[in-house]
């Protein structure tokens, strides 16, 4: 069986990612091309200049192919910004053959009934995602196929999406000319990278921090159960150092980044030392920091470590994680999520994130990176690329249940029709050779 080659490219605030892979028969996705360029034309989310915005895409894309050898014809877009909204609804149907087993197209049936929700015309379904299934009032069922019921009911999770915002990423794809296989909720992608099965299973909560938005989802029972987005990001972080700091944006770009990399070499785990060496320590990392080698062109060369964490970059995130806080409680799954916290997205490598979220959230707190992925993984085993690499993980789901629909779709066909005699013996062969 050949490779599927499948493409991601995750529109964000800030940059433009988009990866190639292929995925052998056995499932894990093997990167094959990476391309980041900063993002154009896209504001909280959104597309707000078609023109640049297609420009960032096509050069992020171009430069994908190139590594990897391939031209794409198609690709999962991620789509964010604080149009998505969320709601959970409920479908139920009677079991077509009621003394038979329920088959795939009573379940399908059951997720189209959950569909039937009143939206305003402005607004578009995105993802049906099914919490549990319900059998004859029995529930807690992951997947029904195959158990004899009447009545079967489906609790959802619908994602919907302003229909503007999906039309004017329609418009830049085809303008590039690529194919839009499916759009992919920001949130979802980041969770199907990042959070494993059992802290989905125990209940956890994800935000993804972009450069202007911040996607919530929050998993109870091993199903997504609430998503929402936050008009709040990583640049709000960086707004407050330029103004603080009298600076410019780009200044103050490289000083977080400088900042964040500085602190990963100092949290290093370090052998005990003696009482004095600790003291040294501490006072040569509370000191002021040397900003020299950046070669700003405001011509600043130091600054107090103090006046940057204490004074700028905690009360800010101080602020995101009680947002945060007040949209876990006004989901109702609050007591739900014993497996804690798990922050994803560039802004998750933001100095004193997780110390921040644990004081304002109480709950255990760890910085996720994208894992279930081969290939050319070095550049993006890191949080700035969960959303892309999950958009991979998610299309070669997609793929798998996908591929041999058709022919299921007639080997049910054809256990229906009552055909005797040579007819019948022909339809026998063909169903042998069906699967």
């Amino acid at each position: 069986m050949k490779n599927r080659v499948v493409a991601g490219i995750d529109i964000g605030t800030s940059k433009i990612t988009t990866l190639i892979a292929t995925i052998p028969p056995d499932g894990l996705v093997n990167v094959m091309g990476v391309a980041t360029v900063g993002s154009r034309g896209i504001r909280k989310g959104q597309v707000v200049d078609i023109e640049e915005a297609t420009g960032s895409i096509l050069t992020s894309l171009e430069a994908a192919e190139r590594m990897a050898g391939y031209s794409i014809s198609g690709a999962f877009f991620s789509i964010g910004g604080s149009h998505i909204l969320s709601q959970n609804s409920h479908g139920v149907v009677a079991v077509a053959e009621p003394h038979k087993e329920i088959v795939p197209d009573d379940v399908r049936r059951a997720i189209e009934a959950a569909k039937a929700v009143s939206l305003p015309s402005t607004r578009e379904i995105l993802h049906v995602l099914p919490r549990e299934f319900i059998v004859d009032s029995q529930e807690g069922i992951k997947d029904p196929l195959g158990m004899s019921g009447v009545r079967l009911e489906v609790n959802t999770h619908l994602i919907t999406s302003g229909l503007t915002a999906l039309r004017n990423l329609e418009k830049c794809a085809s303008i590039v000319g690529v194919d839009v296989e499916g759009f992919v909720f920001g949130g979802l992608a980041s969770a199907e990278a990042v959070l494993t099965e059992t802290e989905k299973e125990l209940g956890v909560v994800l935000v993804d921090i972009g450069g202007g938005t911040l996607d919530i989802c929050i998993y109870v029972d091993g199903a997504l159960s609430y998503s929402s987005v936050l008009p709040i990001g990583a640049k709000n972080i960086t707004n407050d150092l330029a103004i603080g700091l009298r600076i410019s944006l780009e200044s103050a770009e490289k000083i977080k980044i400088a900042l964040n990399n500085k602190t990963k070499n100092v949290t290093l785990p370090t052998l005990p030392q003696k009482e004095e060496h600790k003291k040294d320590k501490a006072d040569k990392i509370n000191d002021d920091i040397d900003l020299s080698d950046l070669g700003l062109s405001e011509g600043l060369k130091k600054v107090s470590r103090k006046t940057l964490v204490e004074g700028i970059i905690k009360p800010r995130l101080n602020e995101i994680f009680t947002m945060v806080g007040l949209e876990i409680k006004k989901s109702g799954f609050g007591g739900l999520t014993p497996a804690g916290l798990v922050i994803t997205g560039g802004g998750a490598e933001t100095m004193g994130v997780t110390e921040s979220a644990k004081r304002n959230l109480a709950m255990p707190v760890r910085v996720g990176t994208p894992s279930n992925i081969s290939g050319l993984v070095d550049e993006i085993i890191a949080p700035l690329y969960a959303t892309s690499s999950g958009l991979l993980i998610y299309a070669s789901k997609e793929g798998k249940s996908t591929e041999r629909a058709p022919l299921k779709g007639l080997s049910d066909i054809t256990n229906r029709l009552p055909i005797k005699g040579v007819a019948g013996r022909v339809v026998e062969l063909v169903k042998s050779f069906l699967p």
